[in-house]
């Protein structure tokens, strides 16, 4: 589903009778989708007709033809042997319910009178505090996907703390634009202001600059959360207003939040005085870490707000470490780790890669660290500042993008025999996918070779599609050898293909052309220049 208020009473409903709200990302195609159902064996999905060019419900039952035979509450699927309800919440008229589903305005409780509503009291006066309501779904540098399993405990502290940190008050109207699968919505937007007495307004299922203003402006919201690629189109949006000679009265908002990526000092001025967003923070976290350990403060200077993530949040303990785990001096980088409260459980059902991860502290057993895999320096401020990522991560947007994943889908091509996936730099997103290719030579098995649009409709396809590669570059013969010093190697081994593409696109602050001479089957001369 997108941002709605059903979401939204979702998230409260599951919370209070202790039900694991499972957010799942609408932009999954079927593959994806149903790898996520079985991972943590949902029992009932709760799903909107289509979004976009999504057809979810087709989707299902050309996957699924067994849906069209069963009842309600009693799905017997064998691919997916944990489900039983298929709960629909309609956003399109013409929308027809097929048979194994429930009507969502079915299952509301309207009643406080009834037998359901007492049981649901009774429920939540048994529950801890410790127990898990929350997985979200993230992967790694093995492309495993893997459930990160959040308690009451995480979230609802860190929700807190997010408020505190920027002054919400009763008074407070927020415009929460990120995703509600997500953190950023769920926590940084839902949480932060609902423990708080505040109100959340959702301009529109999925991200649209003309609702977002629209709803700025009747609904008086003194708050807006984003990555800067929601600000600029905010920003676009008001622009192409004011020259139509509209007006466009901002003078309510005052606050908000940018993360997922850095927030560059002349979109934050823009914000200032172009929106009225004096109080703007930034936070920096992951999902593990549910999410925020590191927000700057209205009250810090500009520069610390776009050149930092500001300091820890109250109960966070960070430290930066060195490859052998000790703690550097302060200034120096070194890898971000963080404890207390805010630390995951752990990975649904999968304690190999919690324990990668994470580890005790040696001289605290109640305190857990979680290694960010990114790397950073605090000042002696405390402010911290994140200088590059240790893990191998694109992040486009906002959202995380796993290299690996998209190598597994490029490598299923058969006329593709490696496959190398690096971020480059893009002005609007900040990262985008990049991919480097060897082709096979001739066909392999009888396929023909696919084009290179081919490859991109594959990759969409097959995953959501801001995985799509927005640049390639390709040969058509393995390169054994590169002239020394175009791009920090000289020879491709193995897993070099990755390691040269990475230290390309690291090293230039702008997109990259790499021209290629094949001299001979084994050797090739390179040039690589900016745009």
């Amino acid at each position: 589903m997108g941002n709605n208020s059903a979401y939204a009473i979702l998230q409260w409903a599951a919370a209070r009778i202790g039900a694991i709200l499972a957010t799942i990302n609408p932009s999954y195609r079927i593959d994806e989708l149903v790898g996520t159902l079985r991972l943590v064996g949902i029992k009932h999905l709760i799903i909107v007709p289509s979004l976009r060019t999504s057809q979810y419900l087709k989707l299902l039952l050309e996957r699924f033809p067994s849906l069209a035979s069963s009842n309600p509450g009693d799905i017997q699927e064998l691919e997916l042997p944990e489900l039983r309800n298929l709960i629909v919440v309609n956003n399109d008229d013409e929308y027809e319910l097929v048979k194994a589903a429930t009507d969502w305005r079915e299952i509301i409780l309207w009643r406080e009178d009834t037998w359901e509503a007492k049981s649901v009291r009774d429920i939540a006066r048994s529950l801890n505090k410790d127990e898990v309501i929350n997985l979200q779904f993230t992967s790694g540098t093995t492309g495993a996907p893997k459930a990160v399993s959040l308690t009451h405990y995480n979230l609802l502290n860190n929700g807190i703390s997010i408020g505190r940190n920027m002054n919400i008050s009763e008074k407070d109207i927020l415009c929460n634009v990120p995703p509600l699968f997500h953190c950023f919505g769920l926590v940084l937007g839902n949480l932060a202001f609902w423990s708080h007495s505040a109100c959340v307004v959702y301009p529109s299922e999925l991200f649209d600059p003309v609702a977002i203003v629209d709803t700025l402006i009747n609904e008086k919201c003194s708050a807006l959360h984003g990555v800067p690629t929601h600000f600029l189109g905010v920003l676009s949006e008001v622009e192409k207003r004011k020259s139509q000679g509209e007006g466009v009265d901002l003078s309510n908002l005052r606050t908000g939040i940018a993360a997922g990526t850095s927030v560059p000092i002349d979109l934050m001025r823009r914000l200032i005085s172009e929106m009225n967003l004096r109080d703007l923070t930034n936070a920096y976290g992951m999902t593990e870490t549910s999410p925020v350990s590191f927000q700057t403060t209205p009250a810090d200077p500009i520069i610390k707000r776009v050149e930092t993530v500001g300091k820890a949040l109250p109960h966070v303990k960070a430290k930066i470490i060195d490859p052998k785990g000790n703690v550097v001096p302060v200034g120096l980088p070194g890898e971000v780790c963080v404890g207390g409260y805010l630390v995951q459980k752990g990975y649904w059902n999968d304690e190999e890669h919690t324990r990668q991860v994470t580890h005790k502290d040696a001289g605290d057993d109640d305190t857990v660290w979680m290694h960010t895999g990114d790397e950073g320096i605090l000042d002696e401020e405390g402010y911290l500042r994140i200088v590059g990522r240790i893990k191998d991560i694109i992040i486009r947007g906002g959202e995380n993008l796993f290299p690996v994943q998209v190598e597994n889908v490029l490598l299923a091509d058969h006329s593709i025999r490696e496959a190398a996936v690096v971020s480059v730099p893009h002005k609007e997103f900040g990262e985008v996918v990049g991919a480097w290719i060897v082709r096979s030579t001739g066909t392999a098995s009888g396929h023909p070779r696919s084009s290179r649009t081919d490859i991109r409709n594959l990759v969409r396809e097959k995953m959501n599609p801001q995985t799509a590669p927005a640049q390639w570059e390709s040969d058509e013969a393995r390169p054994e050898e590169v002239e020394q010093g175009t791009c920090g190697t000289g020879h491709w081994e193995g897993d070099n293909l990755r390691i040269c593409a990475c230290l390309c696109s690291s090293v230039f602050r702008s997109p990259l052309v790499l021209e290629i001479t094949i001299e001979s089957p084994i050797r090739i001369k390179s040039k690589i220049t900016n745009f």
